[in-house]
């Protein structure tokens, strides 16, 4: 559905005819632009836009069909750009990732959100308010999508190394350690960094490009020259995103491996505990059983104090075995 169409005249809002075609005629007459918000639309929705405006088709499948990866993909009318914005839900600490696809023309940008985790609503109040922002034309608005985009992967990173020393805290506790559970939450989290990563990761080619720096860097169509210093920024500012991200994965590995490594130690004490005390119980058995087998010429059999001395003996050797154990800490 079309959630938002309005034409910008020197980055002041107008609303337009109805009418796509004349939308943009008339966009192009005032050296304004377009701009049409659709959310999750339909194939038959998503038709008349892309007749009015020449989108090729391979870049409308994408936008229709979404899960795809961030990416720039330049055309003959028009420049496609996938973002993956991040949401973080406190209550369930998950991550959880939507879809913004662009399309940029001479004078038309047509945006198209899947799922509930977009800004583009924040961003087209807040270019509204900027008036000489907006009189930049489609490239004002590619440059403020892609920022508030990735300043809140800086917010979901932090959001995470605040859960991951959490984490660390219950899994070096003295007993939250040990518990079954553990392991599963550090799996959890893993898959939520491995989601994070799949948003910001893929996202560092398009940047460059736009940035006009690296391998790949250059002259982008219908993106202006002069913007190339902002995308430096937001580039920038993604970079320090993935930075993070592989120091949350290493982080959590280490942490899952510190896990099993505290799993294995406090089996090897069960196990040593337990080996004490059948060694324990070895003791007094041998004896009973000895004793027990009443030899005709076992001279301890007539005494009045044998049975007395054999439990004394029993319970001394079971007392001076404990110590020992006790001693070398594996009681």
């Amino acid at each position: 559905m079309i959630v938002d169409c309005a034409i910008y005249r020197d980055g002041h809002r107008t609303e337009g005819p109805e009418d796509l075609s004349d939308a943009l005629a008339e966009a192009r007459a005032a050296h304004g632009f377009v701009w049409i918000g659709l959310h999750e639309p339909s194939e038959k929705e998503f038709d008349h836009v892309t007749r009015e405006f020449g989108l090729h088709p391979l870049a409308v499948e994408d936008a229709l069909k979404a899960h795809q990866r961030p990416k720039l993909e330049v055309y003959d009318d028009s420049l496609f750009l996938v973002l993956k914005p991040v949401v973080y839900e406190p209550k369930s600490d998950a991550v959880s990732t939507g879809e913004v696809m662009l399309f940029l023309g001479d004078s038309f940008v047509v945006t198209v959100r899947h799922g509930e985790g977009s800004p583009l609503g924040a961003v087209r109040h807040r270019m509204e308010q900027e008036p000489e922002l907006l009189a930049k034309g489609p490239t004002a608005v590619l440059y403020a999508v892609g920022d508030a985009v990735v300043d809140h992967y800086l917010d979901v990173a932090t959001e995470l190394q605040t859960d991951l020393e959490e984490l660390e805290a219950e899994v070096f506790s003295p007993d939250g350690g040990g518990s079954r559970h553990t392991a599963s939450r550090i799996y959890t989290f893993k898959r939520q960094i491995l989601e994070f990563r799949r948003a910001t990761g893929p996202l560092a080619l398009p940047l460059t490009r736009l940035a006009g720096v690296g391998q790949f860097g250059g002259t982008v169509p219908f993106v202006n020259d002069k913007a190339q210093p902002f995308f430096r920024d937001v580039n920038d500012h993604l970079t320090r995103v993935n930075e993070s991200v592989e120091g949350l994965d290493r982080l959590v590995s280490d942490v899952l491996s510190a896990h099993l490594a505290q799993m294995s130690v406090r089996q090897n004490d069960d196990m040593r505990k337990i080996s004490a005390w059948a060694a324990m119980a070895a003791i007094p058995t041998m004896i009973a059983g000895i004793y027990g087998m009443n030899f005709e010429h076992m001279p301890e059999l007539h005494w009045v104090w044998a049975y007395p001395a054999v439990i004394v003996l029993m319970a001394g050797l079971e007392v001076l075995l404990y110590r020992l154990f006790k001693s070398r800490g594996w009681m």
